[in-house]
């Protein structure tokens, strides 16, 4: 009987398939309950240790920023597909931001409680907040966030082309928007219990080291032209000094800057 081979390769295609659709309804699951976590719903968990949340902030923040360091995906993707690292890093991203939500213990007490004109002001800030965060991923790419266009390549079978960078709207004027939008979202609430503050302070201390280390990994796989990005735009409105401020260098070099996933160390940057 003749075996029909392209039937074959189709059928082992199917798991990467569903691996890519699962991912990103993972992600829209996600999200959904993200909004709501932050928008109050955590205060209505039932009460328990601050101890508790203090390690659930904890879980998703320090595998969210090892996942992606050089060496760690390096040793990964000896089992994990290239294409496919994208959507692994989106459901561990999502599965520990669903622990810290189904198992975070509230706490009755509000530091803040605001009521009237400025209550609505802050409401809208945390809407504002969405916006800027959505329109900072769209301007890299939420697609490779998620893992949806490293799949959808491999999926069409299609090249996936160089990832370049042209500092453009907001990162002409700040290194992370992404970042500082996410902080927004902790920060601008109505209604700032002890639990929810607990939370803003951690992860706005994880929001500045995952800054550094992020800054650190692009300019390792960029190398100088990432640098003399950073003497030109700091990381953040108002921070005048530090790693997170403009860098001192003599060196100018032209753009484009080229994203990290299409290159290695000393590679050549060459355009698209």
């Amino acid at each position: 009987m003749k075996i029909n081979m392209d039937r074959i390769a189709g059928m082992q295609r199917i798991p990467g398939i569903l691996v890519g659709i699962g991912t990103q309804l993972l992600f829209l699951f996600t999200v959904w309950h993200l909004f709501h976590f932050l928008n109050g719903r955590h205060s209505n968990g039932e009460p328990g240790s601050l101890w508790i949340d203090v390690l659930l902030t904890m879980q998703y923040a320090v595998p969210h920023s090892l996942l992606l360091l050089p060496s760690v995906k390096k040793r990964l993707t000896k089992f994990i597909p290239t294409e496919f690292y994208g959507s692994f890093y989106c459901v561990a991203t999502c599965l520990g931001l669903l622990v810290t939500f189904f198992f975070w213990r509230s706490n009755p007490h509000d530091v803040w409680r605001l009521e009237g004109v400025p209550r609505v002001a802050a409401q809208w800030m945390f809407y504002a907040a969405w916006g800027s965060l959505l329109y900072s991923l769209s301007l890299t790419g939420l697609g490779y966030q998620t893992g949806l266009t490293q799949w959808w390549y491999w999926l069409t079978k299609a090249k996936q082309p160089r990832r370049e960078f042209q500092p453009r709207s907001l990162y002409r004027f700040l290194r992370h928007p992404v970042y500082l939008s996410f902080m927004g979202l902790l920060w601008f609430t109505p209604t700032m219990t002890v639990d929810r503050l607990l939370l803003a302070l951690i992860w706005t201390g994880y929001i500045f080291v995952g800054s550094y280390l992020k800054d650190e990994r692009l300019a390792y796989f960029i190398g100088a032209p990432y640098r003399e990005y950073q003497t030109r735009v700091a990381g953040y409105p108002f921070i005048f000094f530090g790693p997170l401020g403009r860098r001192h260098s003599h060196t100018r070099r032209a753009e484009p800057l080229v994203f990290p996933e299409s290159l290695k160390p000393n590679q050549p940057k060459r355009a698209a």
